[in-house]
């Protein structure tokens, strides 16, 4: 390089922080009032890190990085950190099964064994002894529909919702694909469940493409989420936030690594989590629900269709809060607990909180406590990503508070 090159280079340089300090000085009182409270809880060591975004219909209004991506080794944390989202993957597959309902591949109240065989003759648990591990079911009193599925009414649970299913296990020759018998027949109740894996091989079966080669070429690359995948390139690895956790039961315990950590490949996926993204792709994929269905020009969902996702979809039955049965998860409870709904895929809060979302505001979050909320009637959305076991931990959902509460401030001054 000659030195008159080298020139043009530093002074560009010096032009490029320039803007940078300048950008910085020009911050609105909300976003230097959020970058406070953000920068506050990680030195005060209540989380590790946090990746903080806000958006409206048109742009990002706040995006900031705090802490370290890596406990071990102080690797910083920057906006463009991949995050393991776990069950911020199932709107996603949530989004894809809808595309495929637009184009009457299925319906929302066809039986599900319709397109997967393996769901018919479901049996309910009519009896289960947590001493001995005995257990009596009976069949199903009816199937369980698509919709079912999508709004966690199917009957399902996880190990760590549900003790029955935690303790459960099979006798010889009993097989289920989707982790167990029934806990209630389909529609009765509402329980967080791997009913969204039903939906992922939904997705995959109607669709005859795999699910990360259907997220890419219908989501992700209309999108242009160009760093969202269940598998990591290994040049994007560097990114990548290391899996953590506070160790012991206390609440105030140190945030230590998990072993083992999380490889770059999923071998497997499933419709129910294990996506990687950043802050700003999730932001994207916001900000088209925000829009009908359509970001920068390209629709990927007609405005009925997302419009029918945020609506009740479970009738008179309500979204309750969970009691954990394992330690990966503390108890965790809702917006409004007993009075939430669920759309088709997240979330519906019901309530006004003071200095917080809209009634009608769509939300959910994944298990290493990343979180997101839409908010149609406002017109903004959150995302704000951490990443450490256990989910709802107490010192996690505080920052995801003040981060709300700061999001609404924030954009109340700016409009």
């Amino acid at each position: 390089m000659n030195r008159k090159t080298a020139g043009i280079v530093f002074m560009m340089c010096v032009g490029i922080a320039a803007l940078a300090d300048s950008a910085s000085a020009q911050k609105s009182p909300g976003s230097a009032a959020l970058d406070t409270s953000l920068r506050g809880a990680v030195e005060s060591r209540n989380v590790p890190g946090v990746v903080a975004l806000i958006t409206d219909r048109e742009r990002v209004l706040y995006q900031s990085a705090f802490g370290v991506a890596d406990v071990a080794t102080g690797r910083p944390l920057t906006t463009d950190a991949l995050f393991r989202i776990a069950s911020m993957t199932k709107p996603v597959t949530s989004l894809a099964l809808m595309q495929l309902v637009e184009q009457g591949r299925l319906g929302l109240d066809d039986p599900a064994e319709k397109y997967l065989p393996e769901l018919a003759g479901l049996k309910v648990f009519e009896s289960f002894d947590a001493a001995t591990g005995a257990y009596q079911l009976r069949p199903a009193s009816r199937p369980a529909t698509v919709r079912r599925f999508l709004t966690h009414t199917s009957g399902l649970a996880y190990p760590f919702t549900s003790a029955i299913w935690r303790d459960f296990k099979p006798r010889a020759g009993e097989n289920y694909p989707f982790g167990g018998p029934l806990l209630f027949d389909p529609g009765e109740r509402w329980h967080y469940s791997t009913s969204t894996d039903v939906v992922g091989k939904l997705v995959e079966v109607v669709s005859g493409q795999k699910l990360e080669d259907y997220f890419r070429q219908h989501i992700f690359a209309p999108l242009k989420m160009d760093d969202t995948s269940y598998n990591v390139p290994e040049a994007k690895g560097p990114r990548l936030v290391a899996q953590r956790q506070r160790a012991g039961q206390r609440m105030d315990g140190a945030i230590e690594l998990q072993t083992p950590q999380l490889g770059f490949t999923i071998a497997a996926p499933i419709g129910g989590g294990g996506l990687a993204s950043t802050a700003d792709d999730y932001g994207r994929f916001v900000r088209m629900l925000l829009n009908g269905g359509a970001l920068d020009g390209v629709r990927v969902l007609k405005a009925e269709t997302v419009a029918l996702m945020g609506q009740n979809q479970i009738g008179a039955v309500s979204v309750p809060a969970l009691k954990s049965a394992l330690p990966r998860s503390a108890d965790f409870t809702f917006i409004a607990d007993g009075r939430d709904k669920w759309g088709l895929g997240f979330l519906v809060t019901s309530d006004q909180v003071p200095g917080k979302r809209s009634p009608g505001s769509l939300s959910w979050g994944g298990i290493n406590n990343t979180f997101f909320w839409i908010d149609p009637a406002r017109g903004i959305a959150g995302v704000i990503m951490m990443q450490y076991l256990p989910f709802a931990d107490a010192k996690a959902l505080a920052v995801y508070d003040t981060f709300e509460r700061g999001a609404y401030q924030l954009v109340n001054a700016e409009r």
